[in-house]
């Protein structure tokens, strides 16, 4: 898969996923509680920048600087984008030095915020999100939930996993599954391709050449 067809596609279902839960029954905003149950928690991080994106006025206008400072102040905090990169970076993960390795987390961390912002800029009212009813042992410390996202009444829904990690700070969201493709296990092998060509310093330049 492409990184274009990852961008217009798998990311973007993504982020509607986050933003739009419950967009059919707005309801008062409620602070994430990253220690409550855990598909409750994408709902409640979800909810908060739906309204956030719903009432500003410069959102709907199509302002992405506007976009990008909704994402980075409530969706990007609730991502732990450390592992994320290093499950991506693979076995390389290791080879880079502390310095690679910030380096590439903050590189990573600004290409999906860039996606992300891209991505809400093409919600529009009728899309649609629905959480599964949570399957799982909510006492494991990673977790899977299930939801589905429809972007027109007529279409079928679109299946999203998210994979959260328990951690000090509560559930975080590392890995995301859209129609049976992870993003880690795509950026792995996108990451690998390149380190193998130009090195983990080749993988941060490529990154940030296309945060520009």
């Amino acid at each position: 898969m492409t990184d274009r067809i990852l961008s217009t596609k798998l990311l973007a279902v993504f982020v509607m996923a986050w933003a739009l839960l419950g967009i059919a029954h707005a309801q008062p905003q409620t602070k994430p509680d990253p220690n409550g149950a855990p598909n409750l928690f994408v709902q409640q991080v979800a909810d908060q920048a739906l309204l956030a994106l719903k009432s500003d006025s410069k959102v709907r206008a199509g302002d992405t600087v506007r976009v990008n400072q909704i994402v980075d102040e409530l969706l990007l905090p609730y991502v732990d984008f450390e592992k994320t990169t290093r499950l991506s970076a693979g076995r390389y993960w290791k080879q880079a030095t502390p310095e690679q390795q910030a380096a590439l987390v903050k590189a990573f961390r600004a290409t999906l915020g860039r996606t992300y912002s891209g991505a809400l800029t093409r919600v529009d009212d009728s899309t649609t999100m629905k959480t599964l009813a949570f399957r799982g042992d909510e006492e494991s410390k990673d977790v899977v939930v299930k939801s589905q996202v429809v972007q027109h009444s007529n279409t079928q829904p679109v299946q999203l996993d998210y994979r959260l990690e328990k951690t000090a700070q509560g559930w975080k969201i590392y890995d995301i599954n859209v129609e049976n493709v992870w993003l880690i296990e795509n950026y792995r092998n996108q990451f690998s391709q390149q380190i193998g060509q130009n090195g983990i310093d080749g993988l941060i330049a490529a990154l940030n050449q296309k945060n520009k």
